[in-house]
């Protein structure tokens, strides 16, 4: 978990500073380009919802002012910025882990404890027969998976 914080602390901090340059761009290049398209800056685009729209000797603006243009550029701003964050620090740390995994998985996985009980057994079972091939009886030894145990004397093999 210690990860994840240090890396939202870096993404909010690098956010954080790359907004003010999304910020100069919408302000510096968008909102005049829009303004040459139109006949004002997009921040000075505004609606009047309650009629009249009228600024007062005081400086107060009577009726109802919706400032869309202000809107839409703090959504561009946004928008550039998300999409910048994204493709330029997720996507790439997103591949990097999963290049990380992948070189992880190419080591052969440890052996499992029943895995490993198996292999002490199959050994011990080839000591044994190499050591003993036959029992007191004369009898050779059945070295088999199930424990290598020879049938009881006077049954046949169940096999």
């Amino acid at each position: 978990m210690r990860g994840n914080v240090v890396e939202l602390a870096v993404a909010v901090v690098v956010g954080t500073a790359f907004s003010k340059i999304v910020d100069a761009v919408v302000n510096g290049m968008i909102n005049p380009i829009v303004g040459a398209l139109g006949p004002k800056n997009l921040d000075e685009y505004e609606a009047c919802l309650k009629s009249p729209c009228a600024v007062d000797s005081a400086g107060e603006t009577t009726g109802v002012l919706f400032k869309w243009g202000s809107v839409l550029s703090a959504s561009l701003t946004f928008i550039i910025t998300a999409a910048v964050v994204y493709f330029l620090m997720i996507v790439p740390m997103n591949k990097y882990k999963e290049r990380q995994l992948a070189k992880k998985g190419e080591t052969p996985p440890e052996p499992t404890e029943v895995e490993l009980l198996t292999e002490i057994r199959d050994a011990l079972l080839a000591k044994k027969t190499e050591g003993a091939s036959q029992d007191g009886e004369g009898r050779p030894v059945e070295a088999s998976v199930s424990g290598g145990v020879a049938p009881p004397r006077g049954e046949p093999d169940a096999r």
